[in-house]
């Protein structure tokens, strides 16, 4: 009996031990994993916490095509034949001159001569400097006693009239429109400038006498050889601001129309305006239109010069590109 209540004491020991042995080596369930998420790659896993923050998509990336003369540097000549007269006048601070000192100047313009040199800045805009020159001379009879340049003329001389007209312009080409250019063929440019005139006029009386019946040089009071030539200049430095447009008809064909102008009143004034045709050949190109050109120094001074001037043109331009 003893050895019965002792085999059965050691089998529930024994039971015991093997029950906690089993429940020790079991682990406890968890949370059941996502498949997707386990297949998903690391970097598009999504976070556990905090904004869902998504990278913004690139922008589409447009062409920019240049057309010729959208490249490297040129330079050009040209030529025109201006029409038209110009104007002196006496100004407000001379306002109390006895003589008349309004003349009409004389002679048809000589031809107009002009040069240019450009570079490109950017992907369309450019820098331009430009210089253009005329004159013109001829005679007129003085209808009354007239003052120019502090120079008097009596009723019925014969004067004679000249002037030299000089314009230097320093031009900012801004491509405004269209944007981006892509393969389009229109420009449309802010033109900010800079102009600098410069006019230039002599009288003279060609036919009044400068030495006596004995040929010895007549003098004034003061004891110097008379003279009847009255000259000065008249200049002026002033912005221009402005439209340009430029058409490329066909890779060798191109249209151009610009025009600039500012003025203040009582003051100085400029207005020009320009339009060609040009056509491509190799790294030349050759132009031909009209320019119309307005001017006015200030007339706030003694003696002003106005006046508008019109004129075919041609032009031959180099291109490096």
């Amino acid at each position: 009996m003893k050895n019965s209540v002792t085999g059965l004491f050691c089998l529930c020991l024994l039971w015991a031990g093997w029950t906690r042995s089993g429940q020790a080596q079991t682990p406890s369930p968890g949370p059941k994993p996502d498949p997707a998420a386990a297949s998903a790659p690391q970097d598009q896993q999504t976070p556990t916490g905090g904004p869902i923050i998504q990278a913004p998509p690139e922008l589409p990336k447009y062409p920019d095509v240049r057309l010729p003369g959208e490249h490297g540097f040129w330079i050009g000549l040209g030529a025109s034949q201006p029409k038209g007269q110009s104007i002196y006048d006496t100004g407000r601070a001379n306002a109390s001159q006895a003589n008349s000192g309004f003349v009409t100047m004389q002679g048809t313009p000589h031809i107009g001569e002009s040069v240019e040199g450009g570079i490109v800045l950017g992907l369309h805009n450019a820098l331009r400097v430009s210089y253009f020159q005329t004159s013109a001379s001829g005679d007129f009879l003085a209808p009354t006693d007239m003052t120019m340049w502090s120079q008097n003329y009596s009723s019925g001389d014969l004067v004679s009239t000249n002037y030299k007209l000089q314009d230097i312009k320093v031009s900012f080409d801004y491509l405004t429109w269209p944007y981006p250019v892509g393969y389009k063929r229109f420009r449309l440019k802010t033109l900010w400038q800079v102009q600098y005139v410069v006019l230039k006029s002599t009288f003279n009386a060609p036919q009044l006498p400068l030495v006596n019946s004995s040929g010895a040089p007549l003098t004034d009071a003061s004891g110097n050889p008379i003279t009847y030539v009255g000259q000065g200049t008249s200049w002026f430095i002033t912005p221009t601001l402005g439209l340009g447009f430029q058409e490329y008809i066909s890779h060798h064909l191109r249209l151009e129309l610009n025009g600039v102008g500012f003025g203040i009143p009582h003051h100085s004034t400029l207005w020009d305006v320009d339009g060609s045709i040009n056509i491509r050949v190799g790294r030349f190109e050759i132009g031909a239109g009209a320019r119309a050109f307005h001017f006015k120094t200030s007339p706030e001074g003694s003696y002003y010069m106005r006046g508008t001037l019109t004129a075919p043109q041609v032009s031959l331009r180099w291109f490096s590109e």
